[in-house]
């Protein structure tokens, strides 16, 4: 298509599903950063009054579980009297982890498919297939209209955290429709926000004045800052802009609406921009192929991108439980590679060792935990895993393997590669 819009959602650190991505990963910080050779699936959910944590899990660490469970809950804002029913405090919070079947620890402590080489003995945690994305469009190599819609999230949830815009509860969504010509970002047709407030707002409670000035408030404080340093950016008299569609948006996060572990993986990856293989990621300690090979299979495309071979970059890969090596690779760069996608796979089989023992060695996952201060995975568990400038993630850090791979295709005779 020449011409068409896409479109892509983020969410706030207090949306409900969110709340749960981040105490699921609480969890495996602080088990990792006591014992990194912990096995971790949490799963949480929350609803009014209530968070449970469930899953399985074999550790040597001990945890108080529950008041970490409400850190991060009041962390993120729900406490007080402006909590709604869901407070830190008074919430009732349910542990029922039980410990890994046996059966799959068997599967990752000795791979089916191992020679001798210790990499070769850690097996995949599951089965299943994972997708990594990356593209020209902006610097940290990741589509416009995620990246746009997680700069405003997280804006969002800067002002409040600030109290620049005291009226703003934790809740909310932002979402960003793009118009492309030919493949390339050339408007921002719609932004959509969707923010919990109070009730009132320095006296203000008619329906329609609050959105008025939630909606101008929201312009001028997260929107512009937002997008101050893009040469894309929306306009007011271009830009359609709409702010809580409903009219109002008091009750919110878990009082509103129950929440789950995993359910917000578009958000968490490239806003449906690519596809994406359905594992969740949060909760799950790097033997889970979910996780760990999603990160790597980003660390391959943007590597592949950065280094000129192609301007977007999809890398599928695929694994079976207890088997080390992946059962398949494949690149696809939609015609914008300056090698075929079959020279881009090879060159990816050569160059990149994606067995889990490899991937979790070479990113340190087992040990970021511990070397962060007991927090890591918890950072990424809002406003996405990947191209986050404001973290230093290992498998965003691309510089190296990217210029080896211009020297290796360079040898081979391809074209000219610039970076």
């Amino acid at each position: 298509m020449s011409h068409y819009v896409f479109t892509s959602e983020s969410v706030t650190e207090g949306h409900p599903d969110k709340i749960c991505d981040q105490i699921s990963d609480a969890v495996l910080d602080a088990l990792l950063a006591q014992d990194p050779e912990s096995r971790v699936a949490c799963e949480t959910v929350v609803n009014t009054g209530l968070c449970l944590i469930t899953g399985e899990v074999t550790t040597k660490a001990r945890v108080d579980f529950n008041n970490l469970v409400r850190g991060v809950i009041e962390k993120i804002g729900y406490s007080g009297a402006r909590a709604g029913g869901f407070d830190a405090k008074s919430c009732a919070v349910l542990i029922a982890l039980d410990q890994q079947s046996p059966d799959i620890a068997q599967g990752v402590d000795e791979a089916d498919d191992h020679e001798g080489d210790p990499l070769d003995k850690v097996g995949a945690g599951d089965q299943g297939i994972m997708f990594g994305y990356a593209c020209d469009e902006t610097p940290e190599l990741m589509p416009l209209p995620i990246s746009l819609a997680h700069r405003l999230a997280r804006q969002l949830a800067q002002v409040r955290h600030d109290g620049l815009l005291n009226y703003l509860l934790p809740d909310g969504k932002t979402q960003v429709s793009v118009v492309y010509e030919n493949d390339q970002p050339v408007a921002i047709d719609t932004i959509l926000i969707s923010t919990q407030h109070t009730a009132e707002i320095d006296g203000i409670s008619e329906e329609k004045a609050l959105r008025d000035r939630i909606s101008a408030d929201l312009w001028l404080h997260v929107v512009e800052p937002a997008t101050a340093d893009l040469k894309l950016k929306p306009h007011p008299d271009s830009t359609r802009f709409l702010v809580n569609p409903t009219g109002k948006f008091v009750v919110g996060g878990p009082q509103g609406d129950a929440g789950l572990t995993g359910r917000k993986i578009i958000v968490d990856t490239y806003g449906g921009y690519a596809r994406h293989g359905g594992g969740a990621f949060s909760g799950k300690d790097p033997t889970k192929v979910d996780r760990s090979a999603a990160y790597a299979a980003r660390y391959v495309a943007k590597a592949l991108v950065a280094a000129g071979l192609a301007r977007k970059v999809e890398v599928q890969l695929s694994y079976a439980i207890g088997v080390a090596r992946p059962v398949s690779i494949l690149v696809e760069s939609f015609g914008t590679g300056i090698i075929s996608n079959a020279d881009l796979t090879a060159l990816v089989q050569e160059r990149f060792d994606l067995r889990p023992g490899a991937i979790i060695n070479t990113f340190g996952l087992r040990q970021l935990p511990s070397q962060r201060g007991g927090r890591f995975y918890q950072d990424v568990a809002a406003y996405g895993h990947f191209g986050r400038s404001d973290l230093d993630l290992p498998w965003e850090n691309v510089d190296t393997i990217a210029a080896e791979l211009k020297q290796a295709t360079a040898s081979l005779g391809a074209a000219s590669v610039h970076g």
